[in-house]
């Protein structure tokens, strides 16, 4: 089974993700961990931290020789903005310190602020602020990394792109060749396919910094080359879809998730949004004439691609504060604003990733189990000829 967990705050010392589960002799390519950390950062609309950061991975635990050895693997991601915070949060009490603290009493309207601070009673949202930043994604998308990288070696890839930012959205579907392409490639301002709407896009970007605000948008993760049989209908918490729909809902923003044409089915009739069966004799596979359920059909794959939709609020941080309440004095006063992006659409595309990756890559091992890549790889191959034979 893949676990994995993530420690650390925005401000501190590091990020650390932790992944236990991972079969031994996983070829690890830090280059890609990087190259993976590095698309999280960019995107229109990113503010200035991304500029400070320049995240890399230091793995120092489960791998050895470029391999994975059975073992939890640890994961460390530098902060670079700690020299600015070292003394407003250090780890040991100091006299020192709370004359430097940076206390946040203003609480932002959509954010953990206040909700957080009531929960633990600090009356201060600062520690709250800490861990709910988005900023945690990374140590998720360096875990992620893993889980793709095992995916890769049983044919499995996962992209994503944007399909609305604001009010401007693609209104054409992509085949898997653009979007992986549009995934892979660092220069896209917002990982849109579409050219002419991307920049329609970046306007919207545009009008939201113009005018202090944040603007939201959709994503969508595709899973390509997905084997029929994962997940299960047997139980509610082994529905693969309701896994995926947890885990893209735990990223910070996201407070919908969609997969396949769910929105658009329902308010459709069965006849108009149902995916009818064929069987191709040369290919050995049962088909679909379309693939609006995204791949997955009670809680199955069905070997079409996974399709889930993140549906991303905006960013609670405005430079145009909202109004809130102090937590101390109780007074009404503007929101605390502490600096921020004002569209991560792209950005949380690569966290959606991160976390579909990992939620696959634990099904495909509790399907076929394995402690070793090749005890893996040689249980996957028995299924796949049981489904050629099928």
């Amino acid at each position: 089974m893949l676990k994995f967990y993530t420690a650390g705050e925005s401000h501190g010392q590091a990020l650390l993700a932790f992944v236990s589960g991972l079969p031994a002799a996983l070829p690890v390519d830090l280059g890609f961990i990087n190259h993976e950390l590095r698309r999280r950062q960019l995107g229109y609309g990113r503010g200035g931290r991304q500029k400070i950061e320049k995240d890399r991975a230091d793995v120092f635990a489960g791998v050895r020789h470029g391999k994975t050895i059975g073992a939890p693997v640890a994961v460390r991601i530098e902060n670079r903005d700690w020299a600015n915070w070292e003394k407003i949060l250090p780890v040991e009490a100091s006299a020192e310190s709370a004359s430097n603290e940076r206390r946040l009493l203003a609480p932002r309207p959509g954010h953990a602020d206040l909700a957080g601070a009531q929960k633990f009673n600090f009356h201060d949202a600062r520690y709250v602020l800490e861990r709910a930043s988005a900023r945690e994604t990374a140590a998720r998308v360096a875990a992620g990394a893993f889980a793709k990288l095992l995916l890769r070696e049983l044919g499995t890839e996962i992209a994503s792109h944007t399909i609305q930012v604001g009010h401007v959205r693609i209104d054409r579907c992509a085949n898997w060749e653009t979007i992986r392409a549009i995934s892979a490639d660092l220069e896209s301002p917002l990982r849109c396919v579409d050219a002419p709407v991307q920049k329609r896009m970046m306007a919207e970007v545009d009008a939201a910094l113009k005018a202090g605000d944040t603007v939201g948008g959709i994503f969508e993760v595709v899973a390509h080359s997905v084997p029929v049989g994962l997940g299960s209908h047997a139980q509610w918490d082994e529905k693969l879809d309701g896994r995926l729909a947890q885990a893209l809902m735990s990223v910070q923003a996201v407070k919908g998730v969609e997969i396949g044409a769910g929105v658009t089915a329902a308010g459709s009739y069965g006849s108009e949004v149902q995916d009818e069966i064929s069987y191709d004799k040369s290919a050995k596979r049962f088909r679909r004439s379309s693939n609006r359920a995204g791949g997955l059909e009670g809680g199955i794959t069905n070997g079409e691609d996974v399709v889930v939709r993140g549906y991303l609020k905006p960013i609670s941080t405005l430079r145009r504060a909202l109004g809130t309440a102090d937590m101390v004095t109780k007074e009404p006063v503007r929101a605390a604003y502490e600096r921020s992006d004002w569209c991560v659409v792209p950005a949380a595309g690569v966290a959606g990733e991160a976390m579909v990756a990992l939620v696959l890559a634990d099904a495909f091992l509790q399907k076929f189990g394995g402690d070793s890549l090749a005890e893996l790889r040689r249980n996957f191959d028995n299924y796949a000829r049981q489904l050629d034979e099928f």
